[in-house]
């Protein structure tokens, strides 16, 4: 799973064989070590109304909706996005399928990626 993380945007990108872990019910969870400890990251289903951010003890969770969830896993869908509140603005939370590149990436393993819909040179 891929974090972007710009301003007040936060963006999650699953492979297929993640998208097929959080279909079942089980969490997406990654960690980017630091030698001051760990920020960790992960996605999980909840019994929650929308889309929604929480950070606390140096990780990031976002909680989606079970039907939501059931919904992206198993369609065509490619994006769900959700605005939730927070101290001095709006947190925009984008979740996507992570499609594979057209033109190939020296060092990136693109094999479980979701196969590229648009032509040539795009990525």
């Amino acid at each position: 799973m891929k974090l972007r993380i710009k301003g007040a945007t936060l963006r999650l990108r699953l492979t297929q064989g993640e998208l097929a872990r959080f279909g079942a019910g089980e969490p997406i969870e990654e960690q980017v070590p630091f030698p001051g400890g760990a920020l960790r990251y992960r996605l999980r289903r909840a019994p929650v109304r929308a889309i929604e951010a929480d950070f606390a003890r140096e990780s990031i969770e976002v909680r989606v909706p079970e039907a939501e969830a059931a919904r992206w896993c198993a369609t065509e869908l490619v994006t769900l996005s959700a605005e939730q509140a927070v101290p001095g603005g709006t947190l925009r939370i984008t979740l996507e399928k992570d499609f594979a590149c057209l033109a190939p990436r020296s060092g990136e393993d693109e094999s479980d990626h979701f196969p590229h819909p648009g032509g040539p040179g795009r990525c």
